[in-house]
């Protein structure tokens, strides 16, 4: 911990795009399932998966009340997967907020669907009802063939019950899926089974971004050993088959990480017909796509 400063964190920290502006609070190190070929956030040693101390939690919270007072209007519990931890001990953690950090509007948290399985639905209402507001679902892929391929430990129903769970308690839900996640081969499969799974469950927010590997692709291939990457336009096509897919009543899209070429922004299905218009113009004209600069590209 910096002297001063009342969390320790263990880097390399991480959190969603939209979480930029909120108080990060990690009450796990690393993740609890931490196979995911595709995955190399907690990989590191020092983020071997942990629970954090009770106590320390506890007292990094008293402290920052001291220390920023009202000024923290959103926190979001880190790391991987914090919903892993028994429901007694995140309604300790949430009243702590309550108590310590009184202008907090938001709490959030990433949430493997597998950690969900022992968790009742009134469980998580109580949550709910103690603060927690979103819960950020890394689906991935709809797809059965990809999943198991990726080692996500994961499939179509276990994600769909765990969003289903979600929506009952009342908790919204931010699902991400992986363009270009099942290569050449998967591709259109990969899409269409993705979009099926938002269509079955309706999330409040969607975004995708694209897969990358910046230490290299020999864990996931260790796996996957048939996958090849896809082509820019290839990965626009996959974008086009998953909109055009989609059935969706009221979602937020966001295809806006820095990873992606072409940003994408809009309500579904309010806007569907101009997203899929912009998506199909990157296809055939990607001269007169607004699209980000390569060197702008990547992570």
């Amino acid at each position: 911990m910096n002297e001063g400063f009342p969390i320790r964190y263990v880097d390399p920290v991480f959190r969603p795009p939209s979480e930029a502006e909120s108080l990060i609070l990690p009450v796990t190190d690393g993740c609890s399932w931490n196979q995911c070929t595709f995955c190399e956030m907690y990989t590191a040693p020092q983020k071997k998966f942990r629970a954090r101390d009770a106590t320390e939690t506890l007292e990094t919270l008293r402290r920052c009340g001291e220390r920023f007072g009202d000024d923290i209007r959103r926190v979001f519990l880190a790391d991987g997967d914090a919903l892993v931890l028994p429901t007694r001990r995140l309604l300790e953690i949430l009243a702590a907020i309550r108590e310590h950090l009184p202008a907090v509007h938001r709490i959030s948290s990433y949430c493997l669907p597998r950690n969900l399985k022992k968790k009742s639905v009134d469980e998580l209402k109580e949550l709910g009802d103690a603060g927690l507001s979103m819960a950020y679902v890394g689906a991935e892929s709809g797809d059965d063939e990809v999943l198991e391929k990726v080692h996500k430990g994961e499939s179509f129903d276990s994600t769909c019950d765990a969003l289903d769970k979600l929506q009952q308690a009342d908790i919204k839900r931010s699902v991400m899926i992986l363009n270009g996640l099942g290569g050449k081969t998967l591709s259109q499969q990969h899409a269409k089974n993705s979009a099926r799974l938002a269509n079955a469950t309706q999330p409040e927010f969607l975004a995708t971004l694209v897969v990358s590997f910046p230490q290299g692709e020999e864990r996931f291939r260790g796996g996957f050993a048939e996958w090849m990457p896809c082509t820019q336009a290839e990965l626009f096509a996959e974008m086009e088959t998953l909109i055009s897919t989609l059935d969706l009543k009221r979602t937020v899209f966001r295809s806006d990480h820095v990873s992606n070429r072409l940003v994408l922004k809009g309500t579904l299905g309010a806007e569907k017909a101009r997203l899929l218009s912009e998506i199909r113009t990157a296809i055939a004209s990607p001269e007169h796509a607004r699209l980000r600069p390569a060197s702008r590209h990547g992570l």
